[in-house]
């Protein structure tokens, strides 16, 4: 986590007060933990816009800091709720959103559930259906799933997260 020291204090202030040099150091100095941040909360094809996004808004906002003790928490807080947005985008879901799911549940009986999760099941490609019913039913490991399988762990991984989303696109739709 990056810790500002004393001396960087005066680089915070001269940014916030407007000098555009002071202000283009402060967001070389925090590029690097900002990345680092993003490539663990983003998805992949989001990290590379989260981080410039997130260093305008950092830009931008700048003047709301006061203390530099707040700045890191505040900085990691801009870059997290800047993936979280780009994650619904490109999920085109809220995956904090769970009202949805609890309604769709509520109006179910076990009957209903298990019927419409095996046409789920059903739907999807035979790759997909696979993955899931290794992982979520014979409870497999990604490393036994991918041995299995013959594909990578981080393909394996991959895999196992469409096919959810997929499933979960499914079920949903009619709700």
């Amino acid at each position: 986590m990056m810790n500002l020291s004393e001396q960087d204090s005066t680089l915070l202030d001269a940014a916030r007060i407007g000098d555009p040099v002071a202000l283009e150091s402060l967001l070389r100095l925090c590029q690097p933990d900002i990345r680092r941040y993003a490539q663990r909360h983003c998805m992949i094809s989001d990290i590379d816009d989260a981080v410039q996004e997130s260093m305008l808004i950092l830009a931008r906002k700048l003047d709301a800091i006061r203390v530099l003790a707040a700045f890191s928490g505040w900085m990691f807080r801009v870059v997290q709720r800047e993936c979280r947005r780009l994650g619904r985008i490109a999920l085109r879901y809220d995956p904090y959103e769970e009202e949805k799911l609890e309604n769709w549940l509520v109006a179910r009986n076990t009957d209903q559930l298990r019927l419409e999760l095996i046409q789920t099941l059903e739907s999807l490609p035979q790759d997909y259906r696979e993955i899931i019913l290794l992982r979520d039913f014979e409870e497999l490991t990604i490393s036994e799933i991918a041995s299995e399988l013959q594909l990578s762990t981080a393909a394996t991984k991959s895999r196992l997260h469409r096919a959810r989303l997929m499933a979960r696109e499914y079920l949903l739709a009619e709700s």
